[in-house]
């Protein structure tokens, strides 16, 4: 499983880079779009909406959102989105700590996970197009939030494996350690404080933008815990299997969705 995980970020993490560095924003969102929807179609099948004409129905109409919020752009409404995709983030901490919450298979709790599919979806879109499109230097911001929770995901399995003993959220995700997250918190002060010199940031805002990676490290595992409430409650074992080793589309950006727009509201704050 190991050699799997391995073989396809090596295959996956180069043309991620690549679209992030070489695409101009709007060529840039387009991919997005499409990545976000195929979690989109994964999270409403995890969610309970079995009926597959329905979930067509449900992926045309996210697409049409986003164009509308592309059109958006240019006013103030982004940053209002990325507070809500924040504020979610924080409600979410709470429905961990209720791990019966919404968890029998009726329509209205079916309903109450579609919107939280939302709720998780469109302010992460917001926030990455938001990143990626400002200046100067956009893309590599972009790039380095990614970094952030890919270097947290690592940190956090080599620190777990070593020496977790401590379960984060074992009726949860039985693999999660304490050690593994301070792993990845470590992980995170050393991408962001590497990234921050790189992108020519110094003094409080260097400060600032290490504590912005380290709470942006805490929002992705917050991510990753609630995709794996999610599929307990459904009963699933991964969201698909688009890739070998690592899941559904959905299974690998449960924690970006979480991290992006914490990070994309902490740059607006610290004016980076």
């Amino acid at each position: 499983m190991l050699a799997k995980r391995v073989l396809t970020a090596l295959l996956v993490a180069p043309l991620a880079i690549l679209m992030i560095l070489g695409l101009p924003t709007p060529w840039f969102a387009l991919p997005i779009g499409i990545i976000f929807l195929s979690a989109a179609w994964e999270w409403a099948r995890i969610a309970g909406l079995q009926n597959r004409p329905a979930r067509i129905a449900l992926l045309l109409v996210s697409a049409l959102a986003y164009v509308v919020l592309w059109q958006l752009r240019a006013g103030p409404w982004w940053p209002p989105v990325i507070a809500l995709g924040v504020a979610w983030w924080a409600v979410a901490c709470v429905w961990l700590n209720q791990l019966t919450f919404a968890a029998s298979p009726t329509p209205a709790h079916r309903n109450m996970k579609l919107v939280a599919g939302a709720l998780v979806l469109f302010p992460a879109w917001v926030a990455g197009m938001s990143i990626h499109g400002s200046s100067p230097h956009g893309p590599a911001w972009t790039l380095l939030a990614m970094l952030l929770v890919w270097g947290a995901d690592t940190g956090a399995y080599f620190s777990g494996r070593f020496f977790g003993k401590r379960k984060l959220a074992p009726q949860i995700s039985p693999g999660k350690t304490w050690a593994g997250a301070y792993g990845a918190g470590v992980a995170g002060i050393l991408i962001g404080l590497g990234g921050g010199l790189l992108l020519d940031v110094h003094g409080p805002r260097l400060a600032g933008l290490v504590l912005l990676s380290v709470l942006t490290v805490a929002a992705s595992i917050v991510g990753d815990l609630v995709e794996s409430l999610m599929k307990r409650q459904g009963q699933v074992k991964d969201s698909g299997n688009l890739f070998p080793g690592h899941g559904g589309m959905l299974d690998r950006m449960d924690s970006v969705f979480a991290a992006l727009p914490v990070f994309a509201a902490g740059k607006l704050l610290l004016g980076l």
